[in-house]
């Protein structure tokens, strides 16, 4: 197993690399530790791009499309550079039916940036998840890695502004 390992070339010379290979062999390069390794280069580089998907799938194995589509089933995975702050909408069950459209709307609105893009000068990217598993604090926002409960739209263009003037 060491020998196929071996070719399976870093895709670049950042150090992160090793974390990440690291992850892989604490798990033995066994192909249930996909979601593992993928969080692992996610926490390292913020996001994960084709080179880093094609080497974890290589290391460990798996098809190219099995990591592109884990990568794309979990909200938690970003195939682009984030922004300097992140706001995800949870657009699950009972925060849709309790306003996560119209906080959604507020957002694209005050930042110009769309569900999944991220404004033109990075720093602020406008995400979206299937679901936070906050149900009872619906509707939820995370909003740098924190999550709100029950937002309204005033709390929501609160928040964002917050960034404009922290940040300006």
């Amino acid at each position: 197993m060491s020998i196929y390992l071996d070719k399976v070339a870093q895709p670049s010379d950042d150090k992160r690399w090793k974390l990440v290979g690291a992850t892989m062999r604490r798990n033995g390069y066994r192909r249930d530790a996909l979601i593992e390794a993928l969080h692992t280069v996610q926490q390292s580089f913020g996001y994960l791009d084709e080179p880093s998907l094609r080497y974890v799938a290589s290391s460990l194995r798996v098809p190219l499309s099995q990591a592109y589509g884990v990568a794309t089933f979990y909200h938690f995975f970003s195939l682009r550079p984030p922004g300097e702050h992140t706001c995800v909408v949870c657009m699950g069950t009972a925060c849709y039916i309790k306003g996560a459209p119209q906080l959604l709307a507020e957002a694209e609105k005050a930042t110009g940036a769309k569900a999944g893009e991220t404004t033109p000068d990075g720093r602020v990217s406008i995400l979206t998840a299937r679901c936070l598993g906050s149900c009872s604090l619906a509707p939820a926002v995370v909003f740098d890695g924190v999550v709100a409960g029950k937002v309204a739209p005033a709390g929501m263009l609160a928040e964002l502004h917050k960034w404009k003037k922290h940040d300006a």
